[in-house]
């Protein structure tokens, strides 16, 4: 490992506004200067996985269009061209440096139960054992907007996940500008780069104005959700330009380059990470205050008398959210109730559950072992 570099476990997110140069297509002197500089880091011992857009800009550019694709199908047909083709400039590139290259193409769905995150994660962690360094995509190509629940719908999110995923300790999401501002810069010349934000609130949610990029899919809305759910599972996120000379080394040293997003929490273990990213989240469980207070000072675990109200239709083992009665977000659990069985119980008594349903499944709707609390 490289003691010199501040993060030894790192997620490289390349926009396509970047990789393209802000032209119609993929410009490999660019991609060619991030590659260098991976390289250099991986030489040293650093781990990295890279998640790459440009897909779809390269499908476009191979079939020699200049038309901009607007619905789903075409969108696919425009990345399945364009993957491999992708992929194999990585390869080219990196095999300049006998680095070996892998391709991991994830949709939202694979990672909604337990079993697909943990093949996942576990694939991905052996490709960093074998030095290999695997470039993550969306698989576009069955992946269906409308869809909500089946796609991350842009790579911003895709790279949370994955850092996520492999207990990064840094995701640099490198994009065509240096990072959150006061105001769109575009618009507002007198705009502030605000260099670094301890958490995510309202104040930091309104600056991330929609300003779109025009090849890619996120603007900086996406890139800030991105590092509010990264931040969440103890990752240190930059969104920073990566035209800027050296930006991966300098940013691997620990220097300040675009802006930095603080962990808002300590490395949580895995199991409850993937509970905390929100993908198999099936409902909301609404607590009252004194609930609240003993789920959060006490590690206590949530009995039934503390339930106010519920949203959604679960299962038992569902994963749910559970927030307290001004709205706050406390964080979830897996129930061991079913809503149907919470709607008849909730602020009962444990003692009364058996009379009330006629069975039960133990005094905890939530015990505090499957309970993550923010």
């Amino acid at each position: 490992m490289d003691k010199s570099a501040a993060y030894q476990r790192i997620v490289a997110k390349f926009g396509t506004g970047l990789l393209t140069g802000g032209k119609e297509r993929l410009d490999e002197h660019i991609m060619s200067g991030l590659a260098g500089q991976l390289a250099q880091l991986h030489t040293r011992g650093v781990e990295m996985v890279i998640v790459s857009s440009g897909a779809i800009a390269s499908g476009r550019q191979k079939l020699g269009l200049t038309e901009r694709a607007k619905d789903v199908p075409f969108k696919q047909v425009l990345a399945s061209v364009g993957q491999h083709r992708l992929v194999s400039l990585y390869e080219r590139l990196f095999s300049r440096y006998d680095i070996t290259v892998a391709q991991a193409l994830l949709a939202r769905a694979d990672l909604l139960d337990r079993s697909g995150y943990l093949n996942a994660r576990n694939t991905l962690l052996a490709l960093l054992e074998l030095k290999v360094v695997c470039v993550v995509n969306e698989n576009d190509v069955v992946a269906v907007d409308e869809l909500h629940e089946a796609v991350f719908g842009d790579n911003d999110n895709l790279s949370a996940m994955v850092a996520n995923l492999i207990d990064a300790d840094l995701l640099m999401i490198l994009t065509d500008t240096a990072g959150l501002y006061t105001a769109d810069p575009h618009r507002h010349p007198e705009a502030q780069l605000v260099p670094q934000v301890e958490k995510i609130d309202l104040k930091i949610e309104r600056l991330a104005a929609a300003t779109t990029s025009r090849l890619g899919t996120g603007g900086m809305i996406t890139k800030i959700e991105a590092a509010k759910l990264a931040t969440s599972f103890g990752v240190t996120v930059v969104i920073a330009d990566g035209r800027e000379p050296d930006v991966i080394l300098r940013l691997a040293r620990g220097e300040s380059v675009g802006t930095r997003f603080l962990p808002t929490s300590s490395k949580l273990e895995s199991r409850k990470r993937w509970m905390l990213s929100g993908l198999s989240t099936k409902g909301k469980l609404v607590v009252d205050s004194g609930a609240a207070k003993a789920l959060k000072k006490q590690n206590r675990s949530l009995l039934a008398a503390g339930i106010k109200d519920l949203a959604g239709e679960f299962h038992r083992g569902a994963i749910v959210n559970i927030y307290d009665p001004e709205g706050s977000r406390l964080g979830c659990g897996i129930t061991n109730y079913s809503s149907a069985d919470i709607k008849v119980i909730k602020g009962a008594h444990s003692g009364k559950i058996v009379t009330l349903l006629g069975y039960d499944y133990g005094s905890e709707v939530v015990h505090r072992n499957n309970l993550v609390v923010l």
